[in-house]
């Protein structure tokens, strides 16, 4: 069975039908160790003791990679949202009535002081009396 190993640079690698992963780590070991290797078949690695045949169709493709080396998250998911969670809900405010501008607060004003206005008699009274 003739497969596809795809590393630094793609190389072709005839095995038998009972060739374990873990021989062909063997057989790849000069260009990385054979526990640092990790082969993947279609996204999903492969384990040490699989047989090829069995799992990967002839002329296939396999990734070899080195392992990653792992560490702590900065931070801890287990509070994350913690402030958004801590917040309290404030019911929305209804939207003020905007205040007119330009023309027609003129034309407002206008007829507030002239068209409608009642002669009386007396002191003319402000704007802000409440009489």
């Amino acid at each position: 069975m003739q497969l596809f190993v795809q590393g630094l640079d793609t190389q072709c690698v005839t095995v038998e039908d009972t060739t374990t992963l873990l021989q062909l780590k063997e057989r790849l070991s000069p260009l990385l160790p054979v526990q640092d290797q990790v082969i993947t078949h279609a996204g999903c690695p492969l384990a040490d003791h699989v047989i090829l045949s069995q799992c990967v169709p002839a002329n296939s493709t396999l990734c070899l990679s080195g392992r990653l080396l792992g560490g702590k998250v900065h931070g801890s998911l287990a509070r994350a949202g913690k402030v958004k969670g801590q917040t309290p809900k404030v019911a929305k405010e209804e939207d003020k009535k905007k205040k007119r501008t330009g023309r027609c607060k003129r034309r407002l004003q206008y007829n507030r002081r002239f068209s409608t206005a009642v002669s009386q008699f007396g002191r003319k009274k402000g704007p802000n009396s409440n009489s």
